[in-house]
């Protein structure tokens, strides 16, 4: 129990820098973070993909081998939006939630932030349903706080995973 209560203590120890950094930040810059990370999820589920492309930086990182294996992937924004844009509206409907924001870190026009999701896909009756956290780099420019790096950590996941590559299909049929 004693090296239990040792570990935690040194783990708080450990992160009490990074939660002071980002406590210092600006709510106008927290909240603008917040809204970039909303604007990915919302965006997406509402189909509006300039509001998704607005919330990345040019150049983005996409991690998500834990659920799919392989390795993180960079690519444009474009690219991105592009992909994202050919297999969900391929669903019936989808509802993203992130909740639980946090920002992790912030130095200057960097900062770390982390946030829970649960990931609900319809097709029919059939669904499939992905919670879990994502961990999200940004960089604040001129236009305001864009995402460059998202590492998602998937935790539960119900249903059938094979939705995707169903709405994949539905989405090309009805782009043809």
């Amino acid at each position: 129990m004693k090296m239990i209560v040792a570990s935690l203590v040194a783990f708080m120890m450990m992160a009490a820098p990074s939660i002071a950094k980002a406590e210092s930040m600006k709510p106008e810059d927290r909240f603008a973070i917040i809204d970039a990370i909303t604007d990915i999820a919302a965006g997406a589920d509402r189909h509006q993909w300039p509001r998704v492309r607005g919330a990345f930086a040019e150049e983005v990182i996409l991690d998500y081998t834990s659920l799919w294996g392989g390795e993180a992937v960079t690519q444009s924004a474009d690219e991105v939006v592009a992909q994202w844009s050919n297999f969900l509206p391929g669903f019936d409907r989808t509802l993203h939630l992130v909740t639980n924001h946090t920002i992790v870190d912030a130095a200057g026009d960097t900062a770390t932030a982390e946030a829970d999701f649960q990931a609900t896909h319809s097709l029919g009756k059939d669904l499939w349903v992905l919670s879990g956290h994502y961990r999200y780099g940004l960089v604040k420019s001129a236009e305001g706080w864009k995402v460059t790096h998202m590492t998602m950590t998937a935790t539960h996941e119900t249903g059938d995973r094979g939705l995707v590559g169903k709405a994949a299909e539905r989405a090309a049929k009805k782009m043809d």
